[in-house]
């Protein structure tokens, strides 16, 4: 038994007689053919991203929506659009285009087309530039910022919980950062899960408060007047950009306004008959420092592919916690390698224990152990994707005869093998603590870097229960 999309709309009746035929056309629409042959074009019901949200009939069907506003034809149509205004002589309203680069799918692309990751940053750089992008930005900043938010959160959270000598009622603390798991949090477990869920934002939403709220405003703009595309891994992402609470009301803009995957903008290159490779390779802005003279090369961080949330709040909390300064990490497999543990150990006391949770199904079993009273942990790294962002629902396929583990290794080796970026240690980000948000513990820094998640009301609806 499953359950399919249930969310009611509004489809104008058309009249039609016994014996009409449907047929699909090759650009995909619908007509209907008469008896007498005259042919009708039918329309298409539109269901959005926010539909989706406020829906309990699924859990991640993104892939399955129509999306409006999250297409690579939206974010043509805006580029195309912007042109068309400067050949008109109207240049002052057009909206500044900033894009923001996730580097899961820079790996995928990478290896899709052959070239090192720093390379395909710059002929992305290239191709964004040439449909019309006035900003091409690395997402580095808002990975640090992620990090740093979600290491002092956890350690906030462990010595509350100490001091109230509670059973750790808000431990174990569980990453935020994929939408697919937290989506699935809200509509299928609630209020039982919620608040163990970080309240930091992901990489991708932070990047959107900064390019909305600190870039614009560096450059004389209004956060409506910039539109904000993302490159990202998967389709949920989409999801998370339309969310109610990253649209300011007032403003009548989003955080993100177009999320577009590795594997689309590949659909997108094919379409037009065009290779990464033959892309001019132009320099990634890097706005953010006023005192840093060179753009920083592409970095990963110590830990999983999916940014190493685990590792390093696990490195940070020891030291904080329980004054460890030099640690090695050895990660235990538990059912498979996308269920592993580490524990920090004294005296023969566990101190810490974390774990990497990737997949449904090992989400399903550490959601069982919570339910039951017999969680062990004090925070988990949750990943929907099995082996993580690295294998994203949306970056590019094998190309040739390998498996998709096999190029989830070779995307895994790659991160590895980049420059690693130690949060702690990223100057940058410190000066925006300072000159942007006012210190790491103010009021700004907690609407621009933290959110919150409720819980979806399950509708009690026999036509979404498909046997």
């Amino acid at each position: 038994m499953g359950e399919e999309c249930i969310k009611p709309v509004k489809i104008d009746k058309i009249e039609s007689s016994t014996g009409a035929k449907i047929k699909i056309q090759d650009d995909g629409s619908y007509i209907q053919i008469k008896e007498d042959g005259d042919v009708q074009k039918l329309g298409k019901v539109e269901i959005s991203l926010s539909d989706c949200l406020a829906c309990s009939g699924c859990i991640t069907s993104a892939e399955s929506v129509l999306i409006t506003q999250q297409s690579q034809e939206e974010m043509i149509r805006v580029f195309r659009e912007k042109k068309q205004l400067y050949q008109d002589g109207k240049s002052d309203l057009a909206k500044l285009i900033v894009v923001s680069l996730s580097l899961q799918p820079i790996l995928s692309l990478a290896a899709r087309y052959n070239l090192s990751p720093d390379e395909t940053a710059l002929k992305l750089s290239g191709y964004f530039r040439m449909l019309g992008a006035d900003l091409v930005l690395d997402m580095a900043v808002a990975e640090d910022f992620a990090l740093l938010e979600s290491q002092r959160e956890f350690v906030q959270r462990y010595r509350a919980a100490e001091e109230k000598h509670t059973s750790k009622s808000s431990l174990p603390m569980l990453a935020s950062a994929c939408p697919g798991w937290v989506c699935y949090a809200e509509k299928t477990h609630g209020n039982l899960v919620l608040p163990n869920i970080s309240t930091t934002k992901s990489p991708q939403q932070i990047m959107g408060s900064l390019v909305k709220y600190h870039l614009a405003s560096q450059l004389s703009r209004i956060p409506d007047s910039v539109y904000h595309v993302t490159l990202m891994p998967c389709y949920d992402k989409k999801l998370e950009a339309s969310r109610e609470q990253f649209f300011n009301q007032q403003l009548q803009t989003r955080d993100v306004d177009c999320v577009i995957t590795a594997v689309e903008l590949e659909q997108l290159l094919q379409s037009e008959d065009q290779s990464l490779t033959t892309m001019d390779s132009v320099p990634l802005d890097f706005p953010w420092s006023k005192t840093q003279s060179s753009i920083p090369p592409l970095v990963s961080h110590q830990g999983s592919g999916s940014g190493g949330y685990a590792e390093l709040i696990f490195i940070h909390a020891a030291r904080e916690l329980f004054g460890f300064t030099q640690l090695e990490v050895h990660y235990k497999l538990l059912r498979n390698p996308d269920f592993r543990e580490v524990t920090l150990e004294q005296d023969g006391k566990v101190l810490l224990k974390f774990a990497v949770v990737n997949g449904f199904r090992n989400i399903q079993n550490l959601v069982q152990k919570m339910k039951r009273g017999k969680n062990s942990y004090h925070y988990v790294e949750v990943m929907a994707c099995p082996s993580g962002c690295l294998n994203g629902g949306a970056q590019v396929r094998p190309q040739d005869a390998s498996s998709s583990k096999e190029l989830t290794v070779k995307l895994e080796a790659m991160y590895q093998a980049l420059q690693k970026q130690v949060p702690e240690e990223n100057s940058t980000v410190q000066e925006l603590y300072h000159t942007w948000l006012g210190g790491a513990d103010s009021d700004k820094c907690s609407a621009m870097l933290h959110t919150k998640y409720q819980a979806v009301e399950k509708v009690a609806n026999s036509l979404n229960i498909k046997w």
